[in-house]
């Protein structure tokens, strides 16, 4: 009985700790998928004069620093705040396997309409939700 009750506090604490490891382990891999593959901070990250991130400002919208050289419908001239993503977990895998934005609207370019698989969209939502807006 005493091997039951130990084996059963192991596993109540140990259980908590697998899910805050997975979970840091999604928004590691949401990170590397948004900073090192998908290279989202070059649209949605603040500029200096120099063509340089502003750091502080990462993933909070911007500018675009490049324009279509013939017209092209919906162009976006500003990338959108994605860090702290308001839309829902589902919302948000939804844009990242499919493209399609949450008011049913495929994304504007330049934004790619995305084909992720859903656990790269459920790490990169993760990673996005965990920054501040």
């Amino acid at each position: 009985m005493r091997s039951f009750v130990f084996g059963a506090l192991v596993l109540a604490l140990t259980v908590p700790a697998l899910a805050q490891t997975s979970d840091a382990a999604k928004i590691a891999r949401g990170k590397y998928l948004v900073n090192n593959i998908g290279m989202c901070g070059d649209c949605h990250t603040p500029m200096d004069k120099k063509g340089n991130p502003i750091k502080a400002q990462m993933l909070q919208g911007a500018p675009l620093m490049f324009k279509p050289t013939v017209p092209i419908p919906s162009w976006m001239p500003v990338a959108p705040e994605i860090a702290g993503l308001n839309w829902s977990e589902e919302e948000a895998i939804t844009f990242f396997t499919t493209g399609k934005r949450p008011n049913g609207t495929m994304a504007a370019p330049p934004m790619p309409q995305l084909r992720m698989n859903k656990a790269d969209a459920a790490a990169v939502t993760a990673y996005l939700k965990s920054l501040k807006p």
